[in-house]
């Protein structure tokens, strides 16, 4: 695939007002849905250049490779653009088990179980141990 950044490929996508475009992350292995997140135009490129799931944060502004912090790297198997160019799925090899900021596979750990909201997976990797944090 060509990775030059004004190439058609990334013309191809229906990119919000904001620029952006959600991304599914889905386990290569398992089919577990692990995050979603956002892209831009520069993060997709970057994601299609490195190999590795690079997204856009909203709350910082700025790009973040998935992973740069934590160790927990997401390796691109495959990317997909569904039937309306508007949202992207990747299919990822995730490095360290964990997909969640809060230590478990996936940010879909809570099911909605009789009106309340049930955590069902556990902590894999403590946060703090992760992004290093001090109390």
């Amino acid at each position: 695939m060509e990775t030059n950044r004004d190439s058609d490929w990334l013309d191809q996508v229906a990119w919000n007002t904001q620029g952006l475009v959600p991304v599914i992350t889905q386990s290569a292995d398992t089919q577990r849905v692990l995050t979603l997140a956002w892209m831009n135009r520069d993060a997709l490129a970057a994601t299609v250049e490195s190999g590795y799931a690079t997204y856009w944060s909203r709350s910082r502004a700025t790009l973040w490779r998935k992973g740069e912090s934590s160790g927990n790297l997401q390796r691109i198997v495959s990317i997909a653009l569904d039937c309306d160019n508007d949202a992207l799925l990747l299919r990822v090899e995730q490095i360290g088990g964990v997909a969640c900021h809060t230590g478990r596979e996936s940010c879909f750990f809570q099911v909605l179980d009789n009106g309340a909201w049930v955590t069902r997976d556990p902590v894999i990797t403590d946060p703090q141990q992760m992004y290093g944090l001090h109390e």
